[in-house]
Protein backbone atom coordinates (compact mmCIF):
# COMPACT_ATOMS: atom_id res chain seq x y z
CA UNK A 1 0.00 0.00 0.00
CA UNK A 2 2.86 2.41 0.81
CA UNK A 3 4.41 1.84 -2.63
CA UNK A 4 1.04 2.40 -4.29
CA UNK A 5 0.37 5.68 -2.46
CA UNK A 6 3.87 7.00 -3.16
CA UNK A 7 3.40 6.16 -6.83
CA UNK A 8 0.08 8.02 -6.90
CA UNK A 9 1.71 11.13 -5.45
CA UNK A 10 4.49 10.98 -8.04
CA UNK A 11 2.16 10.44 -10.97
CA UNK A 12 -0.19 13.16 -9.77
CA UNK A 13 2.53 15.67 -10.67
CA UNK A 14 1.72 15.04 -14.35
CA UNK A 15 -0.69 17.80 -15.48
CA UNK A 16 -4.21 16.43 -15.93
CA UNK A 17 -4.58 18.67 -18.99
CA UNK A 18 -2.39 16.24 -20.89
CA UNK A 19 -5.07 13.56 -20.58
CA UNK A 20 -8.65 13.27 -21.77
CA UNK A 21 -9.91 11.64 -18.56
CA UNK A 22 -8.71 10.29 -15.22
CA UNK A 23 -10.50 7.37 -13.52
CA UNK A 24 -10.12 6.25 -9.92
CA UNK A 25 -11.40 2.68 -9.54
CA UNK A 26 -12.00 0.26 -6.68
CA UNK A 27 -12.92 -3.42 -7.09
CA UNK A 28 -13.42 -6.69 -5.27
CA UNK A 29 -14.39 -10.14 -6.44
CA UNK A 30 -13.84 -13.86 -6.38
CA UNK A 31 -10.23 -14.99 -6.77
CA UNK A 32 -8.49 -18.35 -7.07
CA UNK A 33 -4.84 -19.45 -7.09
CA UNK A 34 -3.56 -22.47 -8.95
CA UNK A 35 -1.35 -25.00 -7.19
CA UNK A 36 2.31 -24.14 -7.69
CA UNK A 37 5.78 -25.49 -7.13
CA UNK A 38 7.53 -24.27 -3.98
CA UNK A 39 11.25 -24.80 -3.39
CA UNK A 40 14.10 -23.44 -1.33
CA UNK A 41 16.14 -24.05 1.78
CA UNK A 42 15.38 -23.49 5.46
CA UNK A 43 18.67 -23.98 7.35
CA UNK A 44 17.00 -23.48 10.76
CA UNK A 45 14.27 -26.01 10.01
CA UNK A 46 13.73 -28.74 7.43
CA UNK A 47 16.66 -27.81 5.20
CA UNK A 48 16.19 -28.10 1.43
CA UNK A 49 12.58 -28.50 0.28
CA UNK A 50 10.71 -28.92 -3.00
CA UNK A 51 6.99 -29.67 -3.32
CA UNK A 52 3.71 -28.64 -4.96
CA UNK A 53 1.47 -26.46 -2.80
CA UNK A 54 -2.31 -26.27 -2.98
CA UNK A 55 -3.45 -22.79 -2.01
CA UNK A 56 -6.55 -21.94 -0.03
CA UNK A 57 -8.13 -18.57 -0.74
CA UNK A 58 -9.45 -16.11 1.83
CA UNK A 59 -11.21 -13.58 -0.39
CA UNK A 60 -13.91 -12.78 2.16
CA UNK A 61 -11.67 -12.37 5.20
CA UNK A 62 -10.83 -8.80 6.17
CA UNK A 63 -9.00 -7.18 4.42
CA UNK A 64 -9.60 -9.94 1.86
CA UNK A 65 -9.33 -9.48 -1.88
CA UNK A 66 -9.47 -6.00 -3.42
CA UNK A 67 -7.76 -3.68 -5.85
CA UNK A 68 -7.21 0.04 -6.44
CA UNK A 69 -6.53 1.47 -9.87
CA UNK A 70 -5.76 4.96 -11.19
CA UNK A 71 -6.04 5.34 -14.96
CA UNK A 72 -5.10 8.23 -17.24
CA UNK A 73 -6.87 8.06 -20.64
CA UNK A 74 -4.74 9.86 -23.20
CA UNK A 75 -7.68 9.83 -25.61
CA UNK A 76 -10.99 8.00 -26.00
CA UNK A 77 -9.26 4.68 -26.67
CA UNK A 78 -5.80 4.43 -25.10
CA UNK A 79 -4.89 4.77 -21.43
CA UNK A 80 -2.29 3.84 -18.84
CA UNK A 81 -2.16 3.77 -15.08
CA UNK A 82 -1.00 2.22 -11.84
CA UNK A 83 -2.72 -0.52 -9.83
CA UNK A 84 -2.38 -2.21 -6.44
CA UNK A 85 -3.96 -5.62 -5.87
CA UNK A 86 -4.23 -7.45 -2.54
CA UNK A 87 -5.26 -11.06 -1.90
CA UNK A 88 -4.75 -13.67 0.82
CA UNK A 89 -3.60 -17.22 0.09
CA UNK A 90 -2.51 -19.96 2.48
CA UNK A 91 -1.10 -23.42 1.87
CA UNK A 92 -3.71 -26.11 2.51
CA UNK A 93 -3.60 -28.25 5.64
CA UNK A 94 -2.69 -31.28 3.54
CA UNK A 95 0.27 -29.39 2.02
CA UNK A 96 1.52 -28.36 5.45
CA UNK A 97 1.15 -31.85 6.91
CA UNK A 98 2.75 -33.63 3.94
CA UNK A 99 5.85 -31.41 4.03
CA UNK A 100 6.42 -30.95 7.75
CA UNK A 101 5.44 -27.29 7.86
CA UNK A 102 3.76 -25.29 10.57
CA UNK A 103 2.99 -22.32 8.31
CA UNK A 104 3.21 -21.29 4.66
CA UNK A 105 1.14 -18.31 3.64
CA UNK A 106 0.83 -14.98 1.91
CA UNK A 107 -1.86 -14.30 4.48
CA UNK A 108 -1.50 -10.54 4.68
CA UNK A 109 -1.34 -10.13 0.97
CA UNK A 110 0.14 -11.30 -2.30
CA UNK A 111 0.50 -7.59 -2.97
CA UNK A 112 1.11 -6.67 -6.60
CA UNK A 113 1.88 -3.15 -7.83
CA UNK A 114 1.82 -2.79 -11.63
CA UNK A 115 1.93 -0.16 -14.34
CA UNK A 116 -0.76 -0.96 -16.89
CA UNK A 117 -1.80 -0.02 -20.41
CA UNK A 118 -5.40 -0.22 -21.66
CA UNK A 119 -7.41 -0.23 -24.88
CA UNK A 120 -11.16 0.45 -24.88
CA UNK A 121 -13.94 0.67 -27.46
CA UNK A 122 -17.26 2.47 -27.82
CA UNK A 123 -19.71 0.31 -29.85
CA UNK A 124 -22.03 2.50 -31.97
CA UNK A 125 -25.30 3.26 -30.23
CA UNK A 126 -24.36 1.58 -26.96
CA UNK A 127 -23.21 2.89 -23.57
CA UNK A 128 -21.22 -0.21 -22.63
CA UNK A 129 -17.46 0.12 -23.11
CA UNK A 130 -15.41 -3.09 -23.51
CA UNK A 131 -11.72 -2.88 -22.63
CA UNK A 132 -8.57 -4.95 -22.32
CA UNK A 133 -5.36 -4.30 -20.42
CA UNK A 134 -2.02 -5.67 -19.30
CA UNK A 135 0.64 -4.60 -16.84
CA UNK A 136 4.05 -5.31 -15.39
CA UNK A 137 5.37 -4.54 -11.94
CA UNK A 138 6.51 -6.03 -8.64
CA UNK A 139 5.28 -8.41 -5.94
CA UNK A 140 5.52 -7.28 -2.30
CA UNK A 141 3.88 -10.14 -0.38
CA UNK A 142 3.70 -10.68 3.35
CA UNK A 143 5.56 -13.97 3.81
CA UNK A 144 4.74 -16.43 6.59
CA UNK A 145 6.92 -19.54 6.73
CA UNK A 146 7.70 -21.88 9.62
CA UNK A 147 9.11 -25.40 9.41
CA UNK A 148 9.97 -25.69 13.09
CA UNK A 149 13.08 -23.53 13.27
CA UNK A 150 11.36 -20.17 13.70
CA UNK A 151 8.74 -18.05 11.96
CA UNK A 152 9.70 -15.86 9.01
CA UNK A 153 7.14 -13.10 8.67
CA UNK A 154 6.87 -9.64 7.08
CA UNK A 155 6.63 -7.90 3.74
CA UNK A 156 9.40 -8.47 1.21
CA UNK A 157 10.05 -7.33 -2.34
CA UNK A 158 10.15 -10.80 -3.91
CA UNK A 159 10.30 -10.29 -7.67
CA UNK A 160 8.50 -9.33 -10.88
CA UNK A 161 4.80 -9.67 -11.60
CA UNK A 162 2.55 -9.39 -14.63
CA UNK A 163 -1.20 -9.13 -15.03
CA UNK A 164 -3.79 -9.16 -17.79
CA UNK A 165 -7.48 -8.27 -17.83
CA UNK A 166 -10.58 -7.91 -20.00
CA UNK A 167 -13.93 -6.42 -19.09
CA UNK A 168 -16.57 -3.81 -19.75
CA UNK A 169 -17.80 -0.67 -18.01
CA UNK A 170 -21.23 0.98 -17.99
CA UNK A 171 -21.81 4.62 -16.98
CA UNK A 172 -24.42 5.24 -14.30
CA UNK A 173 -24.00 9.02 -14.15
CA UNK A 174 -21.83 11.75 -15.64
CA UNK A 175 -18.89 10.84 -13.37
CA UNK A 176 -19.61 7.34 -12.04
CA UNK A 177 -19.49 3.99 -13.80
CA UNK A 178 -19.58 0.33 -12.83
CA UNK A 179 -17.53 -2.44 -14.38
CA UNK A 180 -16.98 -6.18 -14.44
CA UNK A 181 -13.85 -7.97 -15.61
CA UNK A 182 -11.69 -11.04 -15.65
CA UNK A 183 -8.19 -10.53 -14.23
CA UNK A 184 -5.19 -12.87 -14.18
CA UNK A 185 -1.76 -12.43 -12.64
CA UNK A 186 1.56 -14.22 -12.31
CA UNK A 187 4.07 -13.38 -9.57
CA UNK A 188 7.59 -14.85 -9.38
CA UNK A 189 8.44 -14.78 -5.68
CA UNK A 190 11.89 -15.27 -4.16
CA UNK A 191 11.81 -14.57 -0.41
CA UNK A 192 14.46 -14.61 2.32
CA UNK A 193 14.00 -16.98 5.29
CA UNK A 194 15.55 -16.92 8.76
CA UNK A 195 19.15 -18.07 8.94
CA UNK A 196 19.97 -17.16 5.34
CA UNK A 197 17.39 -19.46 3.76
CA UNK A 198 15.29 -18.88 0.65
CA UNK A 199 11.78 -19.66 -0.58
CA UNK A 200 10.79 -19.63 -4.25
CA UNK A 201 7.23 -19.83 -5.56
CA UNK A 202 5.49 -18.72 -8.73
CA UNK A 203 1.84 -17.93 -8.01
CA UNK A 204 -0.76 -17.81 -10.80
CA UNK A 205 -4.13 -16.30 -9.92
CA UNK A 206 -7.44 -15.73 -11.68
CA UNK A 207 -10.27 -13.48 -10.55
CA UNK A 208 -13.69 -12.19 -11.55
CA UNK A 209 -14.03 -8.59 -10.38
CA UNK A 210 -16.81 -6.06 -10.01
CA UNK A 211 -16.11 -2.44 -9.19
CA UNK A 212 -16.89 1.25 -9.46
CA UNK A 213 -14.98 4.09 -11.11
CA UNK A 214 -15.03 7.84 -10.50
CA UNK A 215 -14.06 9.98 -13.47
CA UNK A 216 -12.65 13.49 -13.22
Amino acid sequence: MRIFLMSLIFLAIVPFSAFAQVDLSFYGGIQSAQSSHVSGNDPTGIGAFSFNSNWEKHAFEVPGYFGLRLTWWRNDQIGWGIEMNHTNITASDSTLFSNGLNSLALADGLNLVTVNTYRRWRPPGRSIRPYIGAGIGIAVPNIEFDSGGGLTTGNQLTGPAIQWLAGASIPVSERWSVFGEYRGSLAANSADLLGGGELNARVLTSAVNVGVSLGF
